[in-house]
C-alpha cells in the first residue's frame, strides 16, 4: 500500500498545476494518469502551439449554472501569474487577435515546464495507471494496475468527454456520483454545427470558404471567422456560439458585420443602377457564397439589374445578409468538441478550496466540473486557476 498525503487523478493541465502547487507546500503528492503519455490536450492545443491563456480574462468568459463560482479562483491565480511562469522558463510567446497568447515554437514547452515544476517539487508521476476501484473509510483507498494507494486528499482532474481519442472518459463523473455529488447534464462544447436540410448541400458546396461574421443565438453574439465545411459550419465564431446553442435553436449570421445591408443595397441602386446584385455583392462576399445566396433568395432576378428589383425584394435580401437564420440539425459531438459543457455541479463544491461540501477530502478541478471557457485560452486558464486554488488546500 502506497501512502500519499495527496493523490491526483489525471495528469492534464489542471492536474499538473495542482500537483506542483501542493508539492511546493511540502505535501507528498502522487499524480496518476491512465495514459502512457500525459498532457495530450496541451500538445494538440492551438495547432501544436498551445493557446495557454488570454490577456483579458473575465468571469463572463465562462459558462456555468453558477456564473459566480469561477471568480474566486480566477482572482487568486490570474493570467499574469501564468504568464510570469512562462517567462521564467524563457518560453517565447506571441499575442494573436482577441488577446490570445500562443507559444512561438511548440506546445511541448508548456508541458515540459509543468512537468519540470512537478519534478522540482517532488511529485511522483505514475503513468499507465488505470484505476479499478475507489473506496472511502476515514481516507481514500485506490486499487490500480500499478498497486494500491491511500490518501486523505483525493483530487479528480480527469477532464470531460471531449476528443475521446485523447483518452477522455466520463470517469470523473462516475467518481462524483459514487460519493453522492450531483452531476449536471453534459454536452459537447466549442464544436462545429451540422445540417440535414438544404443547408447541408450549401455547406458542402462552399466547403473551405471562410469569412468574418457576427453570429448570434439568444442574447449572445460573437464576431469572428466562420468556416463552411463538408459537414456544416465551423470556425472560431461557430465554436464560440455552440456553447450557448441548444438543440432546436436557430442561429443568426450577419454576413456583413458592422454594415447595414439595407443602406448598402440602397447606395448601390443609386450608384450602380445597371449592375447585377450578384456582381455587386461579390465585392463584399466570396463569389461562391453569393451564388448560393442568389439561388436561395433571388434566383428569378439573377440577370435583372438592381434597379429592376422591387424594393420589397431588396429589403428581404438585406434582412438575410444581416440576419441569415439557420437551424443546425446538431453538432459534430465529442469527437471534435474542444470542451465538455456541464459536469460536476459547482454547488457541490467550495469555490475557495474546490473540496466537496458533502464528502471530506474529495476535490474536483478543471473541465470535469460545470465551468466551461470560451475559445481563446480561457479553458487552460481555468485549469491553471482551479488547479492552483485546490493545490493550496489539499
Amino acid at each position: 500500500m502506497k501512502q500519499y498525503e495527496v493523490v491526483i487523478i489525471g495528469a492534464g493541465a489542471a492536474g499538473l498545476m495542482c500537483a506542483a502547487t501542493a508539492a511546493r507546500r511540502g505535501r507528498r503528492v502522487a499524480l496518476l494518469d491512465n495514459s502512457k503519455k500525459v498532457g495530450k490536450k496541451i500538445l494538440m492545443s492551438g495547432g501544436g502551439r498551445c493557446n495557454f491563456t488570454n490577456r483579458i480574462v473575465e468571469p463572463d468568459n465562462y459558462v456555468s449554472a453558477n456564473p459566480h463560482f469561477c471568480k474566486s479562483a480566477l482572482k487568486r491565480y490570474t493570467q499574469w501569474d501564468f504568464i510570469a511562469l512562462v517567462e521564467r522558463y524563457q518560453i517565447p510567446y506571441h499575442e494573436r487577435e482577441h488577446g490570445q497568447l500562443f507559444c512561438d515554437h511548440s506546445a511541448r514547452q508548456i508541458l515540459d515546464m509543468l512537468l519540470s515544476e512537478c519534478e522540482k517539487a517532488g511529485v511522483s508521476l505514475v503513468t499507465d495507471c488505470e484505476i479499478q476501484t475507489i473506496d472511502y473509510s476515514a481516507g481514500y483507498r485506490l486499487a490500480t494496475r500499478q498497486g494500491d494507494y491511500e490518501t486523505n486528499s483525493l483530487v479528480v482532474a480527469t477532464g470531460g468527454l471531449s476528443i475521446p481519442t485523447m483518452g477522455s472518459s466520463g470517469f470523473g463523473y462516475e467518481i462524483a456520483r459514487q460519493f453522492g455529488l450531483k452531476v449536471l447534464p453534459v454536452s459537447a462544447g466549442l464544436v462545429p454545427f451540422t445540417f440535414s436540410d438544404r443547408m447541408k448541400g450549401v455547406t458542402e458546396r462552399l466547403s473551405g470558404i471562410a469569412l468574418p461574421v457576427a453570429i448570434s443565438t439568444g442574447d449572445r453574439t460573437f464576431s469572428e471567422q466562420m468556416l463552411f465545411t463538408h459537414r456544416g459550419l465551423s470556425g472560431p465564431a461557430v465554436l464560440q456560439i455552440s456553447n450557448y446553442w441548444q438543440p432546436g435553436d436557430t442561429i443568426r449570421v450577419d454576413l456583413l458585420p458592422g454594415e447595414s445591408a439595407h443602406e448598402l443595397l440602397g447606395l448601390w441602386k443609386k450608384e450602380h443602377p445597371k449592375g447585377l446584385l450578384k456582381n455587386l455583392l461579390a465585392r463584399r462576399l466570396p463569389k461562391k457564397l453569393v451564388v448560393e445566396l442568389m439561388s436561395l433568395y433571388w434566383s428569378e432576378w439573377s440577370e435583372r439589374t438592381i434597379t429592376d428589383m422591387p424594393d420589397q425584394l431588396l429589403k428581404g435580401i438585406a434582412d438575410h445578409l444581416n440576419g441569415w437564420l439557420l437551424k443546425p440539425a446538431g453538432t459534430e459531438g465529442y469527437r471534435t468538441a474542444e470542451v465538455t459543457l456541464g459536469g460536476v455541479d459547482t454547488d457541490e463544491l467550495s469555490s475557495k478550496t474546490f473540496e466537496s461540501k458533502r464528502q471530506p477530502g474529495l476535490f474536483f478541478i478543471g473541465e470535469v466540473m460545470d465551468v466551461t471557457g470560451h475559445l481563446g485560452g480561457f479553458n487552460f486558464q481555468w485549469a491553471w486557476s482551479s488547479g492552483y486554488a485546490a493545490g493550496q488546500y489539499v
